[in-house]
């Protein structure tokens, strides 16, 4: 898994790159918080569920399902977060699919669960450049802490960054050719 410093990169990216007025503060908090959540799941390990288990780490939590199951929950609480329904839906969504995308781009674990219930296999993508981090913070900031960082900053936050970039140029287009046009 990337760190859980890192996960938020693409909420954090989507909502810079489409701003406030499309992503309101409360809906990127909500989609950071699902970028992070499927990692709540390290939990097992002190309950003794085991890493391979459904319930284990990148099992269930990490499946488009559980994505689809917070968006449904931003769905109900659009009203809060200050957006459209549809809106709540698709960014915390897409934010909570993100983590599992993410972790399938990693160089280590037992694959992701993205498929689960229709599949229980363990996917990866064919090329994982992503360092994969410890669950030991101790370890994250360890000897291999600028190996670890640097593959996130190469990987994740670099692509992010010019993905924003990309959208915040075209919806600045987008905003001058319609302010252009007279009513």
């Amino acid at each position: 898994m990337p760190t859980i410093l890192t996960h938020p990169a693409v909420p954090l990216m989507l909502g810079l790159a489409l701003g406030r007025a499309r992503i309101a503060r409360p809906l990127l908090a909500a989609g950071i918080g699902a970028a992070i959540a499927p990692d709540l799941d390290v939990i097992g390990f002190r309950l003794g569920i085991g890493y391979a288990e459904d319930l284990g780490h990148r099992g269930i939590s990490h499946s488009l399902l559980f994505a689809v199951v917070l968006g449904l929950l931003a769905l109900a609480a659009a009203p809060w977060l200050r957006t459209r329904r549809a809106s709540a839906f698709a960014f915390v969504a897409a934010s909570a699919a993100s983590h599992g995308l993410l972790d399938m781009c990693t160089n280590g674990g037992l694959g992701v669960a993205l498929l689960w219930p229709f599949s229980d296999a363990r996917l990866f993508f064919p090329a994982h450049p992503i360092q994969v981090s410890p669950f030991s913070l101790g370890r994250v900031f360890g000897p291999d802490a600028a190996r670890l960082f640097g593959s996130e900053l190469l990987w994740v936050w670099l692509p992010c960054a010019l993905a924003g970039l990309a959208v915040l140029m075209l919806r600045r287009r987008s905003d001058s050719a319609r302010a252009a046009v007279p009513p």
